[in-house]
Protein backbone atom coordinates (compact mmCIF):
# COMPACT_ATOMS: atom_id res chain seq x y z
CA UNK A 1 0.00 0.00 0.00
CA UNK A 2 0.82 3.24 -0.58
CA UNK A 3 3.04 4.65 2.48
CA UNK A 4 1.17 8.38 2.46
CA UNK A 5 -1.98 9.30 5.13
CA UNK A 6 -5.06 7.96 5.04
CA UNK A 7 -6.86 11.08 4.10
CA UNK A 8 -9.55 10.32 1.13
CA UNK A 9 -10.86 12.78 -1.51
CA UNK A 10 -9.77 13.06 -5.11
CA UNK A 11 -9.14 17.22 -6.59
CA UNK A 12 -9.40 17.13 -10.05
CA UNK A 13 -7.04 20.23 -11.49
CA UNK A 14 -8.41 21.44 -14.62
CA UNK A 15 -11.65 21.23 -16.51
CA UNK A 16 -10.93 20.69 -20.01
CA UNK A 17 -11.81 16.67 -21.98
CA UNK A 18 -9.76 14.57 -20.11
CA UNK A 19 -10.50 16.10 -16.76
CA UNK A 20 -14.32 16.42 -17.32
CA UNK A 21 -14.05 12.60 -18.48
CA UNK A 22 -12.30 11.30 -15.91
CA UNK A 23 -15.10 13.16 -13.66
CA UNK A 24 -17.93 11.96 -15.60
CA UNK A 25 -16.78 8.31 -15.78
CA UNK A 26 -15.93 8.02 -11.29
CA UNK A 27 -18.77 10.09 -10.86
CA UNK A 28 -20.96 7.20 -13.02
CA UNK A 29 -18.58 4.80 -11.11
CA UNK A 30 -18.79 5.85 -7.39
CA UNK A 31 -21.07 8.88 -6.89
CA UNK A 32 -19.75 12.30 -6.44
CA UNK A 33 -18.67 11.85 -3.01
CA UNK A 34 -15.09 12.93 -2.03
CA UNK A 35 -14.59 14.61 -5.35
CA UNK A 36 -13.65 18.21 -6.00
CA UNK A 37 -12.94 20.28 -8.77
CA UNK A 38 -10.83 22.98 -9.48
CA UNK A 39 -11.06 25.29 -12.63
CA UNK A 40 -9.91 28.92 -13.59
CA UNK A 41 -13.05 29.39 -15.42
CA UNK A 42 -16.36 30.54 -13.08
CA UNK A 43 -18.53 29.79 -15.77
CA UNK A 44 -16.55 26.42 -16.53
CA UNK A 45 -16.10 25.25 -12.71
CA UNK A 46 -20.03 26.12 -12.10
CA UNK A 47 -21.03 24.16 -15.51
CA UNK A 48 -18.94 20.62 -14.11
CA UNK A 49 -20.35 21.36 -10.55
CA UNK A 50 -24.59 21.77 -11.77
CA UNK A 51 -23.70 18.66 -14.22
CA UNK A 52 -22.20 16.09 -12.06
CA UNK A 53 -22.79 17.41 -8.31
CA UNK A 54 -19.81 17.59 -6.82
CA UNK A 55 -18.33 20.98 -5.28
CA UNK A 56 -15.80 23.57 -7.39
CA UNK A 57 -12.96 24.73 -5.09
CA UNK A 58 -9.63 26.96 -5.51
CA UNK A 59 -6.19 25.57 -5.45
CA UNK A 60 -5.78 25.89 -1.73
CA UNK A 61 -9.30 24.18 -1.37
CA UNK A 62 -8.26 21.27 -3.55
CA UNK A 63 -4.91 20.30 -1.18
CA UNK A 64 -7.15 20.43 1.85
CA UNK A 65 -9.71 18.73 0.69
CA UNK A 66 -7.90 15.66 -1.15
CA UNK A 67 -5.24 13.66 -1.00
CA UNK A 68 -4.76 12.84 -4.94
CA UNK A 69 -4.19 15.54 -6.81
CA UNK A 70 -5.04 14.99 -10.90
CA UNK A 71 -3.24 17.77 -12.84
CA UNK A 72 -5.37 18.11 -16.18
CA UNK A 73 -3.74 21.13 -17.32
CA UNK A 74 -2.23 22.07 -20.74
CA UNK A 75 1.44 21.20 -20.90
CA UNK A 76 2.04 24.70 -21.48
CA UNK A 77 0.38 25.72 -17.96
CA UNK A 78 2.08 23.24 -16.16
CA UNK A 79 4.99 25.31 -14.86
CA UNK A 80 2.36 27.98 -13.53
CA UNK A 81 0.03 25.54 -12.04
CA UNK A 82 3.19 23.68 -10.33
CA UNK A 83 4.96 27.25 -8.62
CA UNK A 84 1.24 27.49 -7.44
CA UNK A 85 0.99 24.48 -6.18
CA UNK A 86 4.23 23.24 -4.16
CA UNK A 87 3.91 25.60 -1.05
CA UNK A 88 0.61 23.37 -0.22
CA UNK A 89 1.35 20.17 -1.63
CA UNK A 90 2.60 17.85 1.59
CA UNK A 91 4.58 14.45 0.52
CA UNK A 92 4.05 12.97 3.65
CA UNK A 93 -0.17 12.44 2.35
CA UNK A 94 -0.46 13.61 -0.97
CA UNK A 95 -0.22 11.91 -4.70
CA UNK A 96 0.07 13.67 -7.47
CA UNK A 97 -1.21 11.98 -10.41
CA UNK A 98 -0.29 14.23 -13.87
CA UNK A 99 -2.11 13.62 -17.12
CA UNK A 100 -0.42 16.80 -18.78
CA UNK A 101 1.23 15.67 -21.95
CA UNK A 102 4.89 15.18 -22.60
CA UNK A 103 5.93 16.45 -19.00
CA UNK A 104 8.21 14.35 -17.43
CA UNK A 105 7.35 13.73 -13.46
CA UNK A 106 11.29 14.88 -13.00
CA UNK A 107 10.02 17.87 -13.56
CA UNK A 108 6.84 17.84 -11.56
CA UNK A 109 8.89 16.61 -8.67
CA UNK A 110 11.14 19.31 -9.05
CA UNK A 111 8.28 22.01 -8.33
CA UNK A 112 7.24 20.39 -5.39
CA UNK A 113 8.60 19.56 -2.18
CA UNK A 114 10.99 16.64 -1.46
CA UNK A 115 9.37 13.27 -1.75
CA UNK A 116 5.95 13.90 -3.01
CA UNK A 117 5.03 11.00 -4.63
CA UNK A 118 3.94 11.55 -8.54
CA UNK A 119 2.51 9.49 -11.55
CA UNK A 120 2.28 9.98 -14.82
CA UNK A 121 -0.71 9.46 -17.35
CA UNK A 122 -1.56 9.45 -20.43
CA UNK A 123 -4.73 9.03 -21.49
CA UNK A 124 -7.12 9.69 -24.17
CA UNK A 125 -10.49 11.44 -25.25
CA UNK A 126 -12.65 7.83 -25.72
CA UNK A 127 -12.31 8.04 -21.94
CA UNK A 128 -15.32 10.30 -22.33
CA UNK A 129 -17.36 7.07 -23.11
CA UNK A 130 -15.81 5.16 -20.93
CA UNK A 131 -13.58 3.22 -23.51
CA UNK A 132 -10.09 5.47 -23.02
CA UNK A 133 -6.63 3.81 -22.68
CA UNK A 134 -4.92 5.30 -19.67
CA UNK A 135 -1.23 4.36 -19.37
CA UNK A 136 0.73 5.02 -16.34
CA UNK A 137 4.49 5.34 -15.34
CA UNK A 138 5.81 6.21 -11.67
CA UNK A 139 7.80 8.57 -10.90
CA UNK A 140 10.95 8.39 -7.98
CA UNK A 141 9.42 8.33 -4.95
CA UNK A 142 6.27 6.62 -6.21
CA UNK A 143 5.87 3.18 -5.10
CA UNK A 144 3.15 0.21 -5.90
CA UNK A 145 0.22 1.29 -3.45
CA UNK A 146 0.72 4.82 -5.60
CA UNK A 147 0.16 3.00 -8.94
CA UNK A 148 -2.53 0.94 -7.93
CA UNK A 149 -4.18 3.80 -6.83
CA UNK A 150 -3.77 5.69 -9.83
CA UNK A 151 -4.82 2.82 -11.65
CA UNK A 152 -8.09 1.99 -9.85
CA UNK A 153 -8.99 5.98 -10.99
CA UNK A 154 -8.44 5.69 -14.39
CA UNK A 155 -10.02 1.71 -15.05
CA UNK A 156 -12.94 4.18 -14.39
CA UNK A 157 -13.03 4.92 -17.89
CA UNK A 158 -11.25 2.12 -19.62
CA UNK A 159 -8.60 0.06 -20.07
CA UNK A 160 -4.60 0.98 -18.22
CA UNK A 161 -1.67 -0.65 -18.42
CA UNK A 162 2.14 0.38 -16.87
CA UNK A 163 5.09 1.07 -18.66
CA UNK A 164 8.08 2.51 -18.36
CA UNK A 165 8.58 6.77 -18.61
CA UNK A 166 10.92 6.43 -21.18
CA UNK A 167 8.22 5.09 -23.45
CA UNK A 168 5.54 7.91 -22.29
CA UNK A 169 6.27 9.91 -25.74
CA UNK A 170 6.15 7.39 -27.70
CA UNK A 171 2.28 6.60 -26.11
CA UNK A 172 1.02 9.75 -26.19
CA UNK A 173 1.72 9.90 -29.89
CA UNK A 174 0.18 6.33 -30.62
CA UNK A 175 -2.77 6.40 -28.27
CA UNK A 176 -3.18 9.92 -26.37
CA UNK A 177 -2.98 11.35 -29.97
CA UNK A 178 -4.47 8.00 -31.67
CA UNK A 179 -7.93 8.93 -31.77
CA UNK A 180 -7.52 11.62 -34.09
CA UNK A 181 -5.90 9.20 -37.12
CA UNK A 182 -8.87 7.18 -36.74
CA UNK A 183 -11.37 10.30 -36.93
CA UNK A 184 -9.27 11.94 -39.78
CA UNK A 185 -9.67 8.36 -41.45
CA UNK A 186 -13.06 8.19 -40.74
CA UNK A 187 -13.74 11.61 -42.20
CA UNK A 188 -11.97 10.36 -45.64
CA UNK A 189 -13.83 7.38 -46.28
CA UNK A 190 -17.54 9.43 -45.40
CA UNK A 191 -16.36 11.60 -48.38
CA UNK A 192 -15.37 8.51 -50.62
CA UNK A 193 -18.69 7.16 -49.89
CA UNK A 194 -20.66 10.21 -50.89
CA UNK A 195 -18.53 10.71 -53.48
CA UNK A 196 -20.26 7.48 -54.98
CA UNK A 197 -23.43 8.91 -54.50
CA UNK A 198 -24.45 7.58 -50.92
CA UNK A 199 -26.06 9.44 -47.88
CA UNK A 200 -23.93 11.35 -45.94
CA UNK A 201 -25.65 9.31 -43.05
CA UNK A 202 -25.92 6.40 -44.06
CA UNK A 203 -22.03 6.60 -45.13
CA UNK A 204 -21.20 7.50 -41.47
CA UNK A 205 -23.33 4.53 -40.54
CA UNK A 206 -21.68 2.66 -42.72
CA UNK A 207 -18.04 3.19 -41.39
CA UNK A 208 -18.92 3.72 -38.20
CA UNK A 209 -20.48 0.11 -37.59
CA UNK A 210 -17.41 -1.27 -39.61
CA UNK A 211 -14.33 0.24 -37.33
CA UNK A 212 -16.70 -0.78 -34.23
CA UNK A 213 -16.58 -4.28 -35.70
CA UNK A 214 -13.01 -4.68 -37.36
CA UNK A 215 -11.88 -3.00 -33.07
CA UNK A 216 -13.67 -5.90 -31.46
CA UNK A 217 -11.97 -7.97 -33.72
CA UNK A 218 -8.79 -6.96 -33.80
CA UNK A 219 -9.39 -7.01 -29.91
CA UNK A 220 -10.71 -10.49 -29.49
CA UNK A 221 -9.94 -12.72 -32.48
CA UNK A 222 -6.22 -13.15 -31.17
CA UNK A 223 -5.35 -12.66 -34.96
CA UNK A 224 -2.62 -10.55 -36.20
CA UNK A 225 -3.83 -7.41 -38.22
CA UNK A 226 -2.22 -9.00 -41.05
CA UNK A 227 -4.23 -12.33 -40.96
CA UNK A 228 -7.84 -9.90 -40.32
CA UNK A 229 -6.89 -7.90 -43.34
CA UNK A 230 -6.13 -11.00 -45.47
CA UNK A 231 -9.21 -12.74 -44.69
CA UNK A 232 -11.03 -10.02 -46.42
CA UNK A 233 -9.09 -9.41 -49.38
CA UNK A 234 -9.81 -11.73 -51.88
CA UNK A 235 -7.52 -12.52 -55.27
CA UNK A 236 -8.83 -10.13 -57.99
CA UNK A 237 -11.38 -8.46 -55.87
CA UNK A 238 -12.21 -5.29 -54.58
CA UNK A 239 -10.19 -5.02 -51.38
CA UNK A 240 -6.60 -5.85 -52.78
CA UNK A 241 -7.56 -3.32 -55.52
CA UNK A 242 -8.15 -0.52 -52.55
CA UNK A 243 -4.48 -1.81 -51.06
CA UNK A 244 -2.84 -1.35 -54.02
CA UNK A 245 -4.12 2.19 -53.99
CA UNK A 246 -3.16 2.91 -50.56
CA UNK A 247 -0.10 1.99 -50.73
CA UNK A 248 0.74 3.79 -54.30
CA UNK A 249 -0.31 7.09 -52.49
CA UNK A 250 2.17 5.80 -49.57
CA UNK A 251 -0.58 6.01 -46.50
CA UNK A 252 1.12 3.18 -44.39
CA UNK A 253 4.61 5.54 -44.39
CA UNK A 254 2.84 8.86 -44.08
CA UNK A 255 1.07 7.45 -41.07
CA UNK A 256 4.22 6.09 -39.59
CA UNK A 257 5.64 10.11 -40.00
CA UNK A 258 2.60 11.40 -38.30
CA UNK A 259 2.93 9.36 -35.23
CA UNK A 260 6.95 10.07 -35.22
CA UNK A 261 5.79 13.89 -35.36
CA UNK A 262 3.65 13.77 -32.40
CA UNK A 263 6.09 11.87 -30.58
CA UNK A 264 8.78 14.51 -31.34
CA UNK A 265 6.25 17.34 -30.22
CA UNK A 266 5.61 15.20 -26.94
CA UNK A 267 9.54 15.64 -26.39
CA UNK A 268 9.15 18.68 -27.34
CA UNK A 269 6.52 20.06 -24.84
CA UNK A 270 8.48 18.31 -22.20
CA UNK A 271 11.93 20.09 -22.79
CA UNK A 272 9.43 23.44 -22.61
CA UNK A 273 11.17 25.38 -19.35
CA UNK A 274 8.85 27.91 -16.94
CA UNK A 275 5.05 28.81 -16.91
CA UNK A 276 3.49 30.14 -19.35
CA UNK A 277 1.15 33.27 -20.09
CA UNK A 278 -2.50 33.68 -18.80
CA UNK A 279 -2.51 32.35 -15.42
CA UNK A 280 -1.85 35.24 -12.48
CA UNK A 281 0.20 33.79 -9.57
CA UNK A 282 -2.24 32.16 -7.07
CA UNK A 283 -4.48 31.56 -9.35
CA UNK A 284 -5.98 28.30 -11.10
CA UNK A 285 -5.36 27.18 -14.15
CA UNK A 286 -6.66 27.56 -17.46
CA UNK A 287 -9.18 24.98 -18.63
CA UNK A 288 -7.68 22.92 -21.65
CA UNK A 289 -10.80 22.90 -24.37
CA UNK A 290 -8.25 19.99 -26.67
CA UNK A 291 -8.10 17.94 -23.88
CA UNK A 292 -4.24 16.81 -22.74
CA UNK A 293 -3.06 15.29 -25.89
CA UNK A 294 -0.02 16.95 -27.44
CA UNK A 295 -1.76 18.61 -30.40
Amino acid sequence: MSAHGTGAGLAIIGGGKIGEALLSGLVRRSGADGIVVCERSPERAAELAGRYGVQAVDLAGATERARVLLLAVKPQDIGTLLGTLGASVDPARHLVVSVAAGIPTARIEAALPAGTAVVRVMPNTPALVDEGMSVLSPGSHAGEGDLDEAEALLSAVGRVRRVPETQQDAVTALSGSGPAYFFYLVEAMVDAGILLGLPRSLAFDLIVQTALGAAVMLRDSGEHPVQLREAVTSPGGTTIAAVRELERHGVRAALIAAIEAAHDRSVELGSLGGPSGGTPPGGTPRASTEGTEAH
